[in-house]
Parts: structure tokens; C-alpha cells; sequence
């Protein structure tokens, strides 16, 4: 779990790229379908913490005058 953390979450797409491909093909033992399954919740669940961390961080943006503010999308007003 530990050398999930370290992973970038390019890394975790692309490993729960390759077992998503895996599973796809159908020809994988029932113990190792398992096995990957709970790798690819691991992987997802590893993207979609980072990716709230980053969403987390764009939620606010520097102002030149170095205070945070609320970041809002033109539109969104």
C-alpha cells in the first residue's frame, strides 16, 4: 500500500488500465479475477483521492497580491 501512495496518479491510471484489459479478455482464473478486482478498487480509490486533493487546491488561487481567493469560472457567477 505504501508504494500505492508514492504512485503518480498517471501510474495508477495505467495499472488499472492494464487490469481492466486483463479482466476484459475473460480468460482469467476466478482467484485471479479477484485478485485483480481488488487491485483496480485499490488503483481507483488511490485516483479519485489525489484527484479530490488536486480539486482541493483549485478550489482557491493566489492573487497577485498573495492572498488566496475563491477560484470561480466565468460563468459560475
Amino acid at each position: 500500500m505504501s508504494e500505492e501512495k508514492q504512485m503518480t496518479f498517471e501510474e495508477a491510471m495505467e495499472k488499472l488500465e492494464e487490469i481492466v484489459d486483463k479482466l476484459e479478455e475473460g480468460d482469467v482464473p476466478l482467484e485471479k479475477a479477484i485478485s485483480y478486482f481488488q487491485d483496480g478498487m485499490k488503483l481507483s480509490k488511490l485516483c479519485h483521492d489525489k484527484l479530490q486533493h488536486v480539486e482541493k487546491q483549485m478550489d482557491q488561487i493566489l492573487r497577485e497580491d498573495g492572498k488566496l481567493e475563491p477560484f470561480l469560472i466565468q460563468g459560475e457567477e
